[in-house]
């Protein structure tokens, strides 16, 4: 069966029930705010910034989007661009593209024009959905965007650019009944992009069945029932955020988009929206945690007592991030998720919260799947030794979109090498020790740059910590510890070097730069940037010392 039937079947047995709101804080700026028109989307009375749709809705929308591709030519294999915050219209016009047959490709809103072209074109995207806030990133490179037949605008009609048709006036005037496609397992439904950490975005490519199985390995990780309420924080575009809410879908429950990340903000939708389950990013926990202790926020402020569910994914979690957050919050439960784009999140890997005495480990073996830690031949190490990760599943992408190189690299049968180094424990759980791609190779010794941040967030007044491998004429690479302090504090070298002392001589950074810690929309370091940041300034100091 196709996702497209979860919607459906929600659509008759739920017909009236909430299934989407879109809150965005009233102190922003309206013009964050998407838009509303017409009546396919309500507006909750007392909330300024607040629209829902309900199932139905849901389901009718994205009918029509899906009657109106087909009015524009769109075919079985078309490939359909969603350039979009996150907002009300996402998910329909999403799952209109699935019910055409077409392939949604979601892109990432921070993409610079130039991303922009390049992602399209590799995808070979014939049409596109974007919001106001692209207008201008869309303006400098159309013209190089020939076979991009269609441009949808999702903003107000009298914002709408003269090279495209305004969604919802179209949509409108198209059939709310679905359209007449069958849709099979095998029919390839999607494109996502990898997160662009290691260099220019690959394509990734995945099929309906991929879709499904992550809608049924969330549900039976977090075990969603009717009264839950999801809120979601993190893009959609990216397959976390989307695939954890497919627990929300199999199950028929409402799901909150928050369309901001202050921990004020956070709290107070957890809050008012009384939502039981709420997927963070690192940042995100650390900053709530750190404005409780500021005195910035206060708990007392907030009715939390419905939240029964924080987990975390996309990233490594610190330890002593869970721990904190354990104290502060000790009715929660808490869950880990280890996933990729190439094996569709949202979790090919799962901690599970029966394991909380775990922290710091990733899990065990999700839903569905299978792991393997291997050598560089392909050969299982020993348990206890460090090897890469590689792991089997009804998620593992079918291949790196008009890549068969790239593909090759990764895949090996049906079992998909991650890049990420690990090792399993005794009983079975996994730690990341870092990525592949990462490791700091310093006199002869491996260094593992997640192990020493993981030791430096432990201090008091670290927020967050990078750790990257430069240049060093005699060692080859040294490590460097760019140090983010926390708001109002003040930290030495001599401090850092102190507290070091615990770590073993060679673990220890023999560079402290301080410095914000750069994150992508999904909470992942970008070390590729640091170490550009950083590298050449190395070299040069250097040079200079010989």
């Amino acid at each position: 069966m196709p996702i497209t039937d979860f919607l459906e079947r929600n659509a008759r047995l739920y017909p009236i029930d909430v299934a989407l709101t879109e809150i965005t804080p009233q102190n922003q700026p309206e013009g964050q705010v998407t838009w509303r028109e017409a009546n396919l989307i309500e507006t909750a009375e007392g909330e300024e910034y607040s629209r829902q749709i309900t199932w139905h809705k849901f389901d009718e929308m994205a009918n029509r989007f899906a009657n109106l591709l087909f009015t524009r030519g769109v075919k079985r294999g078309d490939k359909v661009a969603i350039l979009l915050m996150n907002c009300l219209e996402w998910l329909p016009v999403y799952f209109g593209i699935l019910k055409t047959g077409a392939l949604a490709v979601p892109m990432n809103y921070r993409y610079s024009a130039e991303e922009i072209r390049y992602c399209a074109q590799l995808a070979d995207c014939s049409m596109m959905v974007f919001g106001p806030e692209f207008i201008t990133r869309l303006e400098e490179v159309r013209g190089q965007l020939p076979d991009i037949r269609e441009y949808f605008f999702v903003g107000k009609k009298d914002e709408t650019p003269a090279f495209a048709d305004h969604y919802l006036s179209m949509i409108y005037f198209c059939a709310p009944t679905p359209p007449p496609v069958e849709i099979r397992d095998e029919d390839d439904a999607a494109i996502y992009f990898s997160s662009g950490t290691t260099g220019f975005p690959k394509a990734i490519l995945h099929n309906h069945a991929a879709l499904v199985a992550s809608c049924k390995t969330e549900q039976a990780h977090h075990g969603q029932k009717r009264g839950d309420v999801f809120l979601c924080i993190p893009p959609l575009y990216h397959t976390g955020a989307k695939m954890h809410w497919f627990g929300s879908l199999i199950s028929g429950s409402r799901a909150v988009l928050l369309r901001g990340a202050k921990p004020e903000w956070i709290l107070q939708c957890a809050s008012e929206e009384k939502a039981t389950i709420v997927w963070l990013l690192v940042p995100w926990a650390q900053d709530i945690l750190d404005a409780i202790d500021r005195g910035d926020v206060k708990l007392s402020d907030y009715r939390l007592d419905a939240w029964r569910l924080m987990h975390i994914g996309a990233q490594p979690v610190p330890p002593s991030l869970i721990r904190r957050w354990k104290k502060v919050f000790p009715k929660h439960e808490y869950d880990t998720n280890y996933g990729l784009s190439e094996s569709l999140g949202p979790g090919c890997v799962h901690l599970g919260v029966e394991n909380i005495d775990h922290v710091g480990a990733i899990g065990k073996a999700g839903y569905g799947w299978e792991t393997r830690i291997v050598d560089e031949h392909g050969a299982d190490v020993t348990r206890g030794e460090v090897g890469e990760l590689a792991v089997r599943g009804p998620g593992v992408m079918l291949c790196y979109y008009k890549n068969p190189a790239a593909t090759e690299e990764v895949k090996r049968g049906e079992w998909l090498l991650t890049g990420d180094m690990a090792r399993e424990d005794e009983e079975g759980f996994i730690y990341l020790v870092d990525r592949k791609k990462d490791v700091i190779i310093t006199g002869g010794e491996n260094l593992y740059p997640v192990q020493i941040e993981d030791y430096l967030r432990a201090h008091d007044k670290i927020k967050d910590v990078a750790v990257i491998g430069l240049p060093d004429a005699r060692l080859g690479e040294i490590a460097a510890a760019i140090i983010e302090v926390k708001e109002g504090m003040t930290m030495t070298e001599d401090e850092v070097n102190e507290f070091c002392l615990g770590m073993p001589r060679y673990k220890r950074p023999r560079k402290i730069i301080f410095a914000s810690v750069p994150r992508n929309p999904t909470g992942k370091i970008e070390k590729p940037r640091l170490r550009e940041t950083y590298r050449a300034s190395r070299l040069v100091e250097a040079e200079t010392t010989k």
